[in-house]
């Protein structure tokens, strides 16, 4: 680790969305609640986070995340009446769920005003150190969980660092997508150092097809450039013009390639992707999927006639 590098204890969760496109579950259920086999979004995400070392995890939730905050609550009717049922592997799934006091912090977005916002509305839980920032939304199958992969990167780097994943050209008005200094380093390497970054460009103006996917660790100085309240595309506070900011005070910033499959679970097909990929991975699962799959592939192509 370099001398000047701090270690990345804090992360931040931006869960204040209204997850319309899952309307109607999400007029009830928060989308961070919905379940990608027997876990919701929100636990694989904390599940990476403690895995990478993370200790302090603070939530940028709005109105109606109630059962977001319950679901990492004690649960001590429930773990009685499993322990006097002798189901021991459930009580273990779900002592997995809790969070001890003082862990978890819960801030409020009162508007829909950016990513960049909602990261700058739990400044004051901050501070003066570097952290992680994890999109629910994406959920990465890897070995090695993504933002620990991230975490031992940075150690070697310090400043700031995005993960970041090829994406078909014709996608890239979708993403923040790297601008990348080819001069250092290896440009056809994992860990390479960024000069710019353009959120959701026009197809013909990106500069790359490297897309930033919702894992990021940035220093203090980014919440200094989010104190200004920029608003950038969309009308929107971004995240990634902070973090270009960065660059241009000449403050380093690098993209990780990192490896394993990103879900985008923010959408239905994604999300009904991710519900195959995870459980296909399940020695539970797997045999008894995989024969119904085999079942049914043969049919799909004459649905739609």
């Amino acid at each position: 680790m370099t001398n000047t590098t701090r270690k990345v204890t804090k992360a931040v969760f931006p869960v204040a969305g209204l997850g319309t496109r899952f309307l109607p579950a999400t007029k009830a259920v928060p989308k961070e609640i919905m379940t990608l086999v027997d876990r919701p979004l929100i636990q694989y995400a904390i599940d990476e986070a403690r895995a990478a070392g993370i200790t302090e995890f603070i939530f940028v939730t709005s109105r109606g995340k109630s059962a977001l905050e319950d679901y990492f609550d004690f649960a001590p009717e429930l773990e009685a009446a499993l322990e006097g049922s002798g189901k021991d592997e459930l009580i273990n799934a779900l002592k997995a769920t809790n969070m001890e006091s003082g862990a978890i912090a819960y801030i409020r977005q009162h508007k829909p005003m950016g990513l960049g916002h909602a990261v700058w509305c739990a400044r004051r839980l901050i501070g003066d150190e570097p952290f992680a920032i994890i999109l629910t939304d994406d959920v990465i199958a890897a070995d090695t969980p993504c933002l620990k992969q991230m975490v031992e990167a940075y150690a070697e780097t310090g400043g700031s660092m995005v993960a970041a994943m090829e994406v078909p050209r014709e996608k890239t008005s979708s993403y923040g997508i790297l601008d990348l200094d080819t001069s250092a380093g290896d440009p056809d390497g994992r860990l390479l150092k960024v000069k710019g970054m353009v959120e959701k460009p026009k197809v013909d103006e990106a500069p790359s097809s490297l897309a930033v996917i919702g894992r990021y660790i940035v220093t203090p100085s980014v919440l200094e450039t989010l104190n200004t309240q920029t608003k950038g595309a969309g009308g929107e506070i971004q995240l990634t013009d902070a973090i270009a900011a960065e660059i241009a005070a000449g403050r380093p910033v690098h993209g990780l390639k990192f490896d394993g499959q990103r879900f985008d679970c923010g959408s239905k097909a994604g999300f009904l992707q991710a519900t195959v990929g995870f459980a296909l991975a399940r020695s539970d699962l797997r045999d008894e999927l995989s024969e119904y799959l085999r079942q049914i592939v043969p049919t799909l192509g004459t649905q739609n006639q």
